[in-house]
């Protein structure tokens, strides 16, 4: 019963179970009522974004296509993700990929220019389950 890393908006697949929404602000022009049903997530946890200062290098790098950028982000975001809560947030979605089903996203397009791409990274290190 692994975790899946999606885009968020995406179709969902087969048996994913609840999505989570790990970014800093919900979708633009949907209603909350519609964020569910919209397959945008069920849950909102903000607290696995990257905080706004650390967006913007992220999008530069999206933008510019600048390894250097990239590599300014992943360090930073990666930092981000070692205070204590979302360390332990990521240890309880660790463990739960073991027996639930459920998915993790953001809304960028390319996950190889996004932070879910690191969010796999560490869900990995922790001994997550992740397809």
């Amino acid at each position: 019963m692994p975790a899946r890393i999606v885009r968020l908006g995406s179709k969902r697949a087969p048996g994913e179970g609840p999505r989570i929404g790990t970014v800093r602000r919900p979708p633009r022009g949907v209603p909350k009522s519609k964020f569910s049903s919209g397959n945008w997530y069920d849950v909102w946890l903000p607290d696995l974004s990257p905080s706004d200062a650390l967006v913007k290098i992220g999008q530069k790098a999206q933008k510019t296509g600048s390894e250097p950028a990239w590599r300014t982000f992943s360090r930073r975001y990666e930092k981000e993700m070692k205070a204590a809560t979302p360390s332990r947030i990521l240890d309880m979605l660790a463990a739960l990929s073991k027996t639930a089903n459920f998915a993790v996203g953001c809304y960028c397009e390319d996950e190889s220019r996004c932070h879910r791409s690191i969010l796999r990274k560490l869900l990995k290190e922790r001994g997550a389950k992740v397809r």
